[in-house]
């Protein structure tokens, strides 16, 4: 796993520093009005946001210092390009231009290749699929696509077997007048991965912020299950004190969020 990797692309991953959101709007401002010397030490201080990233591709067995110099290029386009006028945290504004990076690189740098016809015809079975699915509301079988489509049950498994590949996702299916449609823009994911994993980068910088008792109170009241009496017994306070502390430490916490 890449959290276990200590160097990447020759940076100690154990020494990254970690920006305040004041010494980011403070580099931000000299990026934007020149300052190289600024810019690099607000790239430099948010290489921990592109580790953090390229650990969620884990699971494609790519090479991590590939995936980090490309994470990095995602990085400098998202401090060049971030209006700082905005009302919106830079971390926020970043992550999807790295996640957009790496995916352009994943799916350009692709080993396995499907023929264009395989990859239209495929294509074609999804639509064919998601029209029969709306019209009969139940999982139309292959027979019922390859008849809609006026082609061979087999060549159609073939197709649709084809882009069951998980690295296929990021393979072209269709293509017009040099706009391709990728198999992942095609399939929904009722999870809001992104989003999701997005929340979790926040929510772990808003527990940073936290103190070490309001951090310890909300690590053992929702990680750990505890109930506020045995939380006031720890860490030898009183349960209206924990009360208290739990719901002004939630406060934050959603405020920051």
């Amino acid at each position: 796993m890449y959290y276990n990797k200590v160097e990447i692309c020759g940076v100690n991953t154990a020494n990254l520093k970690v920006l305040t959101d004041e010494e980011k709007r403070e580099l931000l401002l000299r990026a934007r009005n020149g300052d190289e010397t600024a810019r690099a030490e607000l790239i430099s201080g948010n290489l921990r946001l592109v580790l953090s990233i390229i650990q969620r591709f884990s699971g494609r067995r790519e090479n991590a210092d590939d995936l980090f110099q490309v994470g990095c290029i995602g990085l400098v386009k998202a401090v060049d390009h971030f209006n700082i006028d905005m009302d919106v945290k830079f971390s926020t504004y970043a992550v999807p231009m790295i996640i957009g990076e790496i995916r352009r690189y994943l799916r350009d740098n692709n080993a396995i290749r499907i023929s264009r016809s395989v990859r239209d015809l495929a294509y074609r079975a999804l639509q064919a699929r998601e029209e029969l699915l709306n019209a009969k509301e139940s999982e139309p079988t292959v027979d019922e696509i390859a008849a809609k489509l006026g082609e061979k049950k087999e060549a159609v498994m073939h197709a649709m077997e084809a882009i069951v590949e998980p690295i296929s996702l990021y393979e072209p299916v269709y293509s017009d007048n040099g706009d391709s449609l990728y198999l992942m823009d095609q399939l929904a994911d009722s999870s809001n991965g992104d989003e999701t994993w997005l929340e979790n980068i926040v929510l772990r910088e808003a527990m940073n912020r936290l103190s070490e008792r309001e951090r310890k109170i909300i690590n053992l009241r929702f990680y750990r299950n505890k109930t506020q009496m045995e939380i006031a017994e720890e860490i030898g306070i009183s349960q209206a004190q924990v009360s208290r502390l739990e719901k002004a430490t939630l406060e934050k916490i959603r405020k920051q969020l």
